[in-house]
């Protein structure tokens, strides 16, 4: 999917309007901060940047971490691409994206500006949707945003152009754990790759839809969550992947 870039800030206000009146989105992603956290390794040396933040809430648990994203607004810390980004070489220890990975036309070429800013041993962290039997149906008909589970995905190392508006839901789940191509990416060591099932947030209707749940119920659903995600191809519906680079890779 690829539409005006201006399309991004479009969704960042409203997914502002939807977080600030939702106590129950808040409450999930507290423990999707949670798994981010548990990856930071603290003894690497070097600052913590965040890629398209959005609405900024990663600062509610990681606040010491650079917010930016493609456009400005009064919560983040910078404007910069992913691809082009304004840091010293080898000065970073963290990049992390959350829902950004698949906004990427270009992984390949992210990465390989990820590695140019990263010091040893830096981590790629990404939180991304998981396509499985339970998940595809609700990411694909509930979602505005394509699976493109079977489309072809760009690795080549070239600028886009234009830059539009790019969306694939079912990325990092072809990338990562599908083992579609040769060893992927070139140039790091997968350090974490987790698949668990969501349906707390699922029914939560995300920030586009009404919640199919009452708060209360938060608990109970999490914890059915925890269980079927023993069945990750079935009920997955959200993942975790840390990249590291390696170290004569640069």
């Amino acid at each position: 999917m690829s539409t005006p870039l201006a399309q991004h800030q479009v969704e960042i206000h409203a997914n502002l309007k939807a977080w600030q009146g939702k106590p129950l989105l808040r409450e999930i992603y507290v423990g999707f901060y949670e798994r981010i956290v548990a990856q930071i390794d603290p003894t690497i040396p070097g600052r913590i940047v965040e890629i398209g933040s959005g609405v900024g809430n990663l600062k509610s648990r990681l606040p010491a971490a650079i917010a930016t994203d493609l456009f400005p607004n009064p919560w983040l810390d910078l404007t910069c691409d992913g691809y082009e980004l304004p840091f010293r070489d080898a000065s970073l220890s963290h990049l992390i994206l959350f829902d950004v990975f698949h906004h990427l036309q270009k992984p390949a070429l992210f990465l390989e500006e990820a590695k140019r800013v990263l010091g040893p041993r830096g981590r790629v962290i990404l939180f991304e949707p998981f396509i499985s039997l339970a998940s595809y149906p609700v990411y694909g008909l509930l979602h505005h945003e394509p699976v493109a589970i079977r489309a072809a995905i760009d690795r080549s190392a070239t600028p886009p152009v234009p830059k539009n508006y790019y969306a694939a839901q079912g990325n990092a789940t072809r990338l990562f754990f599908r083992g579609e191509t040769p060893p992927w990416p070139p140039g790091w060591r997968i350090r974490h790759a987790e698949v668990f099932a969501a349906f707390a947030y699922l029914l939560s209707g995300g920030f586009s839809k009404p919640a199919m749940y009452p708060a209360g119920a938060l608990g109970l659903l999490q914890r059915c969550d925890r269980w079927l995600s023993r069945w990750p191809g079935a009920f997955g519906a959200r993942c975790l992947i840390a990249l590291q680079r390696e170290a004569a890779t640069r």
